[in-house]
């Protein structure tokens, strides 16, 4: 079985409960809060400096000339991303991306970027490759899934057509190439830690919307 159909297999039923979400309902009807969307995008904001953070530590550790390429562009992408994306929505809340930045990092925002941090530098380039990957494919999915409904409110119409596009489509389709051929060259164990890293960072971005429906804050 190749890697990706293993890996996605793990987590069809967490994907369901993806789709499912009302954060993501919501976005399509146009009746998601805005203050649920402003909770995701600062967060995102702050996750995103980390996971860019992941990705050049993936493009350290990538044997081949073109990976290393492929994801230190990909960490420069997910910077460029935080800057103007997340910018244009937070202008559209009167607010400015400093004033986001100085808002504090949330619990699951935290767990997420620490359990991504601590599994690039720590496993190996396949265990690294599988952790980063539900950010990318997740999205890929969702963008996919959520394109054809769009959404009334232009705002929230922009964020589904960010990852709907088929420029992002492409990169996703690039990574998961990777993942394949990586699945053919690990042992039996690296491909089990590969599985379970992928599962935990997918519950993780299901965690993610979760806590932006919830207005997740420090309960202390």
């Amino acid at each position: 079985m190749a890697l990706t159909d293993e890996l996605w297999s793990a987590i069809e039923p967490v994907y369901d409960e993806i789709l499912a979400h009302p954060f993501l309902a919501g976005l399509t009807d146009g009746t998601l809060p805005r203050q649920a969307f402003r909770h995701f995008v600062v967060q995102d904001s702050h996750y995103l400096r980390d996971y860019a953070r992941a990705l050049a530590v993936c493009a350290a550790r990538a044997p081949h000339e073109a990976d290393v390429r492929a994801f230190a562009d990909d960490a420069v992408g997910a910077l460029a991303a935080e800057q103007e994306m997340h910018g244009e929505f937070l202008t559209a809340f009167g607010e400015s991306a400093e004033q986001a930045a100085a808002e504090p990092v949330l619990p699951t925002t935290l767990a997420y970027t620490s359990y991504l941090l601590a599994t690039v530098h720590g496993g190996s380039f396949a265990e690294a490759v599988a952790a980063v990957l539900p950010c990318y494919w997740i999205y890929a999915r969702v963008g996919e899934e959520l394109l054809a409904k769009s959404s009334p409110d232009p705002l929230y119409a922009k964020w589904i057509a960010t990852y709907g596009d088929e420029a992002f489509q492409s990169v996703v389709r690039r990574v998961l190439d990777l993942t394949d051929r990586l699945g053919e060259e690990i042992s039996p164990a690296e491909r089990r830690r590969a599985v379970r890293h992928f599962s935990t960072t997918s519950r993780y971005e299901w965690m993610f919307w979760d806590a932006a429906w919830r207005g997740e804050t420090w309960p202390v």
